[in-house]
């Protein structure tokens, strides 16, 4: 449930989004897939959500995740921005998908990180943090990027790139 709540709340936002957020405030505080570092982090997107107007929370979605290169939640534009191995990458991942019976819908990137995160839940938790940590490098960069421009999103891009890690650091 960890990854599909990251992936809901990296969703655009609109009204059922907002409809949702107490459910995954009470999830998140009550959950045993949250650490308290993780908890808090999710519950600073939660309130900031909470306190903008949804117009507001649609703009500041918009103004950091499709006109920024550097804020994408594309993967491998990370890795190849619009160079030609971009094509082949996505086609290696959505092959990958399908080996796990998951077949994609003809719009759908699958880099696209809430979807990697949705697929990531799926998984048994080692088998997620393997499936993850070949993103570790771009979760880190788009992590530092977010967080250079003080968005909210960037402590939830760090949990991400954190779970990745095959090492996880002593609590």
């Amino acid at each position: 449930m960890f990854y599909r709540i990251l992936s809901k709340l990296f969703d655009y936002p609109n009204e059922g989004l907002i409809s949702v957020l107490p459910e995954i405030r009470a999830r998140m505080q009550h959950g045993a897939e949250f650490d308290p570092a993780e908890r808090s982090a999710v519950a600073g997107l939660l309130d900031h959500m909470a306190a903008q107007p949804l117009i507001e929370l649609q703009a500041d979605y918009v103004k950091t995740f499709d006109l920024v290169p550097e804020h994408a939640l594309y993967l491998t534009h990370h890795v190849f921005g619009d160079d030609k191995n971009r094509g082949p990458a996505l086609i290696d991942l959505t092959e990958y998908y399908k080996g796990f019976g998951l077949e994609l819908a003809s719009n759908e990137l699958p880099d696209y990180l809430p979807l990697i995160l949705e697929f990531a839940d799926g998984l048994e938790p080692d088998e997620a943090r393997l499936f993850l940590c070949q993103w570790g490098k771009v979760l880190k960069q788009l992590a530092d990027n977010l967080a250079a421009a003080q968005s909210a999103y960037a402590p939830l891009v760090r949990l991400v790139e954190q779970r990745s890690r095959l090492v996880r650091a002593a609590a």
